[in-house]
């Protein structure tokens, strides 16, 4: 991990090692501090136990999807403003991307001073809280209470289970996560997608039936506000 120092600091997800080192060069050259993973799990690990301004994070990356790593760290709270670097640019793609919680998503092959403007951009975003709000909720993933609307009117408490199947949901509320997907985000250490359906059931007995909208063949996404 690099230390925090005045530059800002950049942590790079990227498999490909010639590109890896490409883009760590580059940004070294620009001012920049950058740390490299090699893969979603050791990118993950980097970004729950690093500070960053910004991270860059390629799409198609061995042992976790760049865009469920970037969901997995939305519900855990890690608000750092992530660029998604992908070969596939479909307008589906790009929305998928996005809606994982990425702030930019960028097409390879790309060119270098559309990177660094897109970087710049992101280490100039202020950096979020504690406090996730979507769908007509708002989440507090430090004392596990979820309310209704901005008046926090009505305050429920949540268990540290049912609170990161919630904030994983709030962190993307238009996407459609697959119950494969919701285990590997928000159920470390559990074995079968029937923790899944369990806990999606005790969210609705606490919070209403329309909290969590099952899509029949595919998995759950947040429900509306």
């Amino acid at each position: 991990m690099t230390e925090r120092r005045s530059a800002p600091v950049l942590l790079i997800v990227e498999d490909d090692r010639a590109l890896s080192a490409m883009l760590t060069d580059l940004f070294t050259d620009e001012g920049y501090l950058a740390d490299v993973a090699g893969d979603g799990q050791q990118g993950l690990h980097s970004a729950l136990t690093g500070t960053y301004d910004a991270m860059i994070i390629d799409r198609g990356l061995p042992v976790m999807d760049g865009s469920d790593l970037v969901a997995v760290l939305r519900s855990r709270g890690v608000s750092t403003p992530a660029l998604l670097l992908t070969a596939r640019g479909s307008v589906a793609d790009r929305v998928e991307g996005l809606d994982s919680g990425a702030q930019d998503y960028l097409v390879k092959p790309f060119e270098i001073p559309e990177l660094l403007a897109r970087v710049r951009a992101l280490v100039r975003r202020p950096a979020g809280g504690s406090t996730l709000c979507a769908g007509g909720l708002c989440l507090d993933r430090i004392t596990r209470t979820v309310s209704r609307g901005a008046a926090g009117d009505h305050e429920v408490e949540l268990s540290e289970r049912e609170m990161a199947l919630l904030a994983a949901l709030m962190s993307a509320p238009k996407r459609i996560f697959t119950r494969g997907q919701l285990l590997e985000i928000a159920f470390e250490g559990a074995d079968t997608t029937g923790a899944v359906d369990t806990y999606v059931h005790y969210l609705r007995r606490k919070l209403g039936r329309g909290v969590v909208l099952t899509v029949h063949g595919t998995g759950y996404r947040l429900g509306p506000g």
